[in-house]
């Protein structure tokens, strides 16, 4: 189960990782996202900043359970935006984007059920050490 979760995170990673050259470049399907969202230009920077830390944190241990959160909220931001204001597809990429972001909002909540116990660990030392 290890190396699947580990293999979720890459591909978790790797998703967030490679829009944002799209992001930070200012492709023109960035910008139509985000003007027809009215968050354009900071909400692309900011998400595109959200995404690259979250990236990073998926790989640290005290960190992976809150990264793994961050990313389903991303994601369902984007799918709601998708779902609701953008369409499925945008500027005909046949809802290459949609589906990304469908496999990044699955695998993270995988991720986050998984490393659930961290938090749970967490909790109990911070709780004990409070105490002692």
């Amino acid at each position: 189960m290890r190396h699947f979760i580990i293999l979720l995170k890459v591909i978790v990673a790797v998703i967030l990782l490679q829009t944002l050259y799209f992001k930070f470049s200012g492709s023109t399907e960035s910008i139509y996202i985000f003007e027809k969202l009215g968050a354009e230009p900071i909400g692309r920077i900011g998400s595109g900043i959200i995404e690259l830390i979250a990236s990073i944190l998926l790989f640290i241990d005290k960190t992976r359970f809150y990264a793994a959160l961050t990313v389903v909220g991303t994601m369902l931001g984007a799918i709601i935006s998708h779902l609701f204001i953008l369409g499925i597809e945008v500027m005909n990429d046949g809802g290459t984007l949609f589906v990304l972001a469908l496999i990044a909002l699955i695998s993270s909540l995988i991720i986050a059920f998984y490393y659930i116990a961290d938090l749970k660990k967490l909790n109990n030392k911070t709780i004990n050490s409070f105490f002692n």
